[in-house]
């Protein structure tokens, strides 16, 4: 079989399946439905920790790339990946002594940024001078600051390849149909109200634990909640205009010390948005609920959509994904449950992860529109879901409403 055949016996049919270990006593000359694409793109990972090893496996799954190497300057790490490497992809993966090695090797044709939040401006300085024609995935939140996401921005803005921002929960089943109904099929007619909700288990253990310290991670709304930022943008179709937000480290980390700093984590919060299409928006974030639930909630003028995503560690039989329109008497409602294979779900965020590498790849090839999800996630699309949290946050603090351009203009961006 030519190599064109496998190719697009890969494209028609499961990259899952094409991995499974029940086929390996097949000779690819005789896989057809399970061929295994020839990649085409290497990737570098810089920042190999939990996030990191996802990427890798997806990168290795979906087919298109692989994964060259990978820069970390955590020693553990180095070793850890080595092992894994081998094990589960099967692949010896070249490990460079520093960034600017990673960035420049001239083998790689794009960069997948998985570091902790706080690095991530500083690499994109190193990528502009030394990667500024690689394709690069930049893992979410972009920055931790408004003023460094803005610079990114910049960054972005001249680089000569496919620049995108790791915002992948827009991927998952859930948000996938909901904005095939909103926007394509516009079951709901004019968008007028949104309502998110998170409901979660505390953050995760990290290499130095910094997620549990704001000026690492940006704070909870920042580093957990650019998704929502982001999706909240999103469905509003329009620039936020006032944000006003309460909430408080109640539960989570309150005694939690490392290297003589203390936790100073939100764990809670309520946030308002008034956009300047006048349409309004909510968020209701819990991290200390023995669950993780997730919800939108979109009304427009011609109807209501409710779409939940749950998983409370129980044996029952109640439904893991919902999604429910109700349209009133003049047009059809129903409800439906939303979901990824299994095998896709559990490759990360439910298949978001997944997804995620495929719109990156879409992009790189030049597919990039795919019936029912969006484009990429933008560097501006990241941009303003840490000018949201970053202004829901200030709100907090101050105990005040955020008015976004003043908020802006005081740190020196006019946009």
């Amino acid at each position: 079989m030519s190599q064109k055949k496998v190719e697009e016996s890969h494209e028609s049919h499961s990259r899952i399946l094409s991995r499974d270990m029940r086929w390996k006593y097949l000779d690819d000359k005789d896989r057809y439905l399970f061929a295994t694409p020839t990649p085409r793109y290497k990737f570098n990972v810089i920042g190999a920790g939990m996030m990191g090893i996802e990427h890798m496996k997806i990168t290795h799954l979906e087919g298109r790339g692989e994964i060259h190497g990978f820069f970390d300057p955590n020693e553990r790490i180095k070793k850890v990946n080595k092992l894994l490497a081998a094990k589960d992809l099967g692949v010896k993966l070249k490990v460079y002594d520093t960034l600017e090695e990673c960035c420049s090797d001239p083998d790689v044709d794009g960069l997948i940024v998985s570091s902790p939040n706080y690095t991530h401006i500083s690499i994109a300085r190193v990528i502009a001078e030394k990667a500024p024609k690689k394709h690069i995935l930049m893992e979410k939140p972009m920055c931790t600051k408004v003023e460094d996401a803005y610079e990114m921005m910049q960054i972005a803005k001249k680089h000569q390849a496919v620049f995108q921002i790791g915002l992948q929960y827009r991927y998952k089943a859930m948000y996938t149909e909901a904005i095939h109904e909103a926007f394509e099929r516009k079951s709901l007619g004019n968008l007028k109200l949104i309502s998110i909700v998170e409901h979660r288990i505390p953050f995760l253990d990290k290499v130095d634990q910094w997620n549990k310290f704001a000026k690492y991670s940006g704070d909870t709304i920042v580093e957990k909640c650019c998704h929502y930022m982001d999706l909240l943008n999103l469905f509003a179709q329009s620039k936020p205009q006032k944000v006003y937000a309460s909430g408080s480290q109640a539960v989570n980390f309150k005694k939690f010390k490392y290297e003589n700093q203390t936790s100073d984590i939100l764990d809670n919060a309520l946030i308002i948005v008034d956009y300047e299409n006048s349409l309004r928006a909510g968020f209701n974030l819990c991290m200390f609920a023995p669950q993780t639930y997730e919800e939108v909630t979109l009304c427009g003028d011609q109807g209501r959509l409710r779409a939940f995503e749950n998983e409370d560690f129980l044996d029952n039989s109640i439904p893991k994904t919902l999604l429910e329109i109700y349209r009133g008497e003049n047009h059809p409602s129903r409800v439906m449950y939303p979901t990824y294979p299994d095998f896709v779900a559990k490759t990360g965020h439910n298949g978001a992860s997944f997804y995620n590498h495929i719109k990156f790849m879409d992009k790189i090839d030049g597919k990039d529109t795919l019936t029912g999800v969006p484009n990429i996630a933008t560097v501006e699309e990241g941009f303003w879901s840490i000018v949201l949290g970053a202004a829901a946050q200030e709100s907090i603090e101050s105990g005040q409403a955020v008015i976004i351009k003043d908020f802006l203009d005081e740190k020196g961006i006019r946009e």
